[in-house]
């Protein structure tokens, strides 16, 4: 089964209009996340894996599952029903609520509140109260978990929110390296350890994501030129057929290594990160966009095939090197720690790009939805037709 499925197979596609491929994307996500739905638990497993038995599915997640009803609460009931079973998004907002208080993750929290607004659930002051007695604003978490905190405070109406909203907003910026372009990976930690100065990819675009939320609803000058910044670097360093790298250096900015190139960074998180931004502040970063699409429908580590597996409808996780577990980023982290321009020689030749990670996780296919509504294809498509 493994061959019969293999992405160096399937047939190098002609060029198509953005649009046509999101569309394609949108169609195999819902059977796709159906797959990924447990009615019984009203929760979504953790990811779908492809084995040497089938597909699979492995554990469940909160965390996915608000993810994925934020994405939902965008579309029509057509496709709620498909994927949820029948089962109603308040009924399974309500599933997370219930145990809201007992969790001590943030990023949970924060993802959480913010999917109260999406889905219009009626009573998020249990969310609100666990995300402040989690302080986001003084406790040492990870950026992004930070950024999330940030995006759903923007979107939440109670006052008791603005506080800890201008807090969190200039925690992220003191956070940002206005030189290199970059925030870090963990809030407060600097060059305390071997991998302390390395950012991967989401520690940039979830704060640009935010810091755009919080310049439309406030104007802050500082947030409009942070997250232009962080967005005008990794949009500059964009592989040449669109790939959006992983790893950046906190100091400099510089790519310290780019593999893996994971599926939902050029369908989902990079362009939703960027439509924040470009509805803030009117910047096009509609071509970044579509480079990366086209990486998606195509790309030369794969030999011209896809992530995109049509006969299985699932959207492969991502392309990485050959490699014992993690074994380039750890080597490239170590040289570079030694100094910003330094990188371990050879590794191209060591350990090719080409390996698939045959699974997907329903947060991808969430974020599809939230990057790509109906309403913003039609903008897209109107564009594209002039």
């Amino acid at each position: 089964m493994l061959q019969s499925l293999s992405v160096k197979d399937q047939v190098v596609a002609e060029p198509t209009p953005a649009t046509t491929l999101v569309r394609r994307l949108r169609s195999l996500a819902v059977p796709a996340l159906a797959r990924m739905y447990l009615p019984q638990e009203k929760l979504f497993v953790f990811r779908l894996r492809l084995t040497s038995e089938g597909i699979v599915a492995e554990g469940v997640s909160r965390r996915y599952t608000a993810i994925t009803l934020m994405g939902l609460a965008g579309e029509e009931q057509d496709t709620v029903s498909a994927v949820l079973a029948g089962d109603s998004m308040h009924d399974v907002c309500a599933r997370l609520v219930r145990d809201v208080a007992s969790s001590d993750n943030l990023g949970d929290v924060a993802l959480l509140l913010w999917t109260t607004q999406m889905v219009g659930y009626s009573d998020s002051s249990l969310v609100r109260k666990r995300l402040f007695e989690l302080q986001p604003a003084e406790r040492a978490y990870p950026v992004v978990e930070l950024a999330w905190a940030l995006s759903a405070l923007c979107g939440d109406k109670d006052p008791s929110s603005d506080p800890v909203r201008e807090a969190l907003a200039a925690r992220l910026l003191r956070e940002f390296g206005p030189i290199s372009g970059v925030f870090p990976h963990l809030a407060g930690e600097r060059l305390t350890g071997l991998r302390s100065h390395v950012a991967c990819f989401a520690d940039l675009v979830y704060p640009v994501q935010a810091l755009s939320f919080y310049l439309q609803l406030t104007g802050n000058s500082k947030a409009r030129d942070a997250a232009l910044r962080c967005a005008e670097l990794f949009c500059e360093k964009q592989g040449s057929e669109g790939q959006w790298w992983w790893h950046y250096d906190w100091r400099t900015g510089d790519v310290i290594e780019p593999y893996p190139v994971y599926a939902v960074h050029q369908d989902a998180m990079a362009p939703m990160a960027l439509f924040a931004l470009s509805d803030a502040t009117g910047h096009d970063f509609s071509p970044y966009i579509e480079k990366g699409l086209d990486w998606l429908r195509q790309s030369s580590e794969l030999g011209g095939g896809s992530l995109i597996d049509d006969d299985v409808t699932m959207i492969w996780r991502k392309v990485a090197r050959r490699e014992p577990r993690k074994m380039t980023r750890t080597l490239q982290a170590l040289a570079s720690r030694l100094h910003p321009r330094l990188r371990a020689p050879g590794l191209d030749i060591m350990f090719p790009v080409g390996a698939v990670d045959y699974e997907d996780r329903p947060y991808h296919l969430g974020w599809l939805f939230y990057a790509w509504p109906a309403s913003r294809l039609a903008q897209w498509e109107e564009v594209e037709a002039r």
